[in-house]
């Protein structure tokens, strides 16, 4: 190589070192900067989160008003077996409805109460407690599905991968819980004349777990959708979330003690208000021993146990109501003590029209949604209210 050459390379050769050098920088400080602009969990996944779980909430409420229709309707025992798969295609041909109607004819529903059934009769509760069931595995695959979706999406923290996980286990536990309830309508009982029913003991439970993951899954929502307001911390205003936390749990016993009352048919004992038949309190009232037996297993306890529960959540809510025009809050806040406030009195009324007209399905059916609805207000009131998280 020329020496002429060579000094004409060597300026050309520090130029492309200099211009290397600022291309490595800056893509170095892209790269810095690109983590911190996508980072995962954020508030937009969080939005999507929070929708998802409203959504599925919104089917377990679904899941809990069929299966309220299902058993005023006496459907829920014309299903005589469970199968994951397989019972998820309802009989098709004549031969497969007789087949399953004579399976059905060998339980006690059937020999004691439904013997003169035709098949047209039977395939209506049979369609009923099918659709009931469908739902519920609706409700396991929006929980599941999207649970793995967002797994692998990291969009979950720790604390929320604890969370979807007990609400998948128990998405799971909740059907199990429905077959262990229908079991006990289908044993032989030689010893009892009673009509054949669920027990009211697996009823409750298998209620009660459907509105504990209501509650939690509706509770995560809302929590990740709705803004925390910094509120003044004052004693009136920790007094006031005390009281709303207070008044939530009664609401839910409420609810809970109504199970009771479906499973005995407890609605149909005395049909008056506010007195029970010519007495304030029956004389039947602790018929039963022991006495802790009446709680749970004699009709009349139980209605008057339901009555006083009814009455003390309405209590409880209007108190809670006039206690927080006492103290500062956001609009919504107020807006959503208030519509809890007039969701109780309606749920009240419903009550009372429901005992005196001898529990008429639809307006049975009313009724417990309205405990559903009273309960999901009482969760946005809470949710408003709950501190800000340090």
């Amino acid at each position: 190589m020329s020496e002429k050459a060579f000094g004409t390379t060597i300026p050309q050769l520090r130029q492309w070192l200099v211009k290397r050098g600022q291309s490595t920088i800056t893509a170095e400080a892209g790269e810095s900067s690109t983590p911190a602009a996508v980072t995962i969990p954020n508030r937009a996944t969080n939005r999507i989160i929070g929708r998802w779980l409203l959504g599925c909430s919104g089917l377990v409420v679904g899941a809990i008003v069929l299966g309220g229709v299902t058993r005023l309707t006496e459907s829920g025992l014309s299903m005589v077996d469970w199968h994951l798969v397989r019972e998820m295609k309802p009989p098709q041909t004549q031969g497969e409805w007789e087949a399953e109607f004579a399976k059905y004819q060998q339980f006690p529903e059937f020999k004691i109460m439904n013997h003169d059934m035709t098949l047209p009769e039977f395939k209506f509760i049979f369609y009923m407690e099918w659709g009931h069931r469908m739902w519920g595995r609706l409700v396991g695959l929006a929980y599941i599905l999207p649970t793995i979706y967002f797994w692998r999406k990291g969009y979950f923290n720790r604390s929320m991968k604890g969370r979807v996980l007990g609400l998948c286990g128990f998405v799971f536990f909740q059907g199990l819980l429905g077959w262990y309830m229908v079991k006990s309508g289908l044993e032989e009982k030689p010893e009892s004349h009673d009509i054949p029913r669920v027990s009211q003991y697996r009823l409750s439970a298998h209620l009660g777990s459907a509105l504990l993951l209501y509650c939690a899954s509706l509770w995560t929502g809302l929590t990740l959708m709705l803004p925390t307001h910094k509120l003044a911390e004052t004693n009136r205003l920790t007094q006031l979330r005390r009281f709303a936390k207070g008044t939530g749990g009664l609401i839910f016993l409420t609810a809970l003690s109504g199970a009771f009352v479906a499973g005995l048919d407890a609605g149909l004992v005395y049909n008056s208000f506010p007195k029970m038949g010519e007495r304030w309190i029956p004389d039947d009232l602790l018929a039963f021993s022991p006495t802790l037996k009446n709680f749970f297993e004699n009709p009349t306890t139980v209605q008057f146990d339901h009555r006083v529960l009814a009455i003390s959540s309405l209590t409880a809510i209007t108190g809670l109501y006039l206690f927080s025009r006492r103290v500062a809050l956001p609009r919504r806040a107020k807006i959503a003590i208030s519509l809890l406030t007039a969701a109780a009195y309606g749920q009240v009324a419903l009550g009372i029209s429901t005992l005196l007209l001898y529990v008429p399905t639809p307006l049975a059916a009313t009724h417990q949604s309205g405990s559903v609805a009273l309960l999901s207000l009482a969760i946005w009131v809470l949710a408003e209210l709950r501190k800000v998280a340090k």
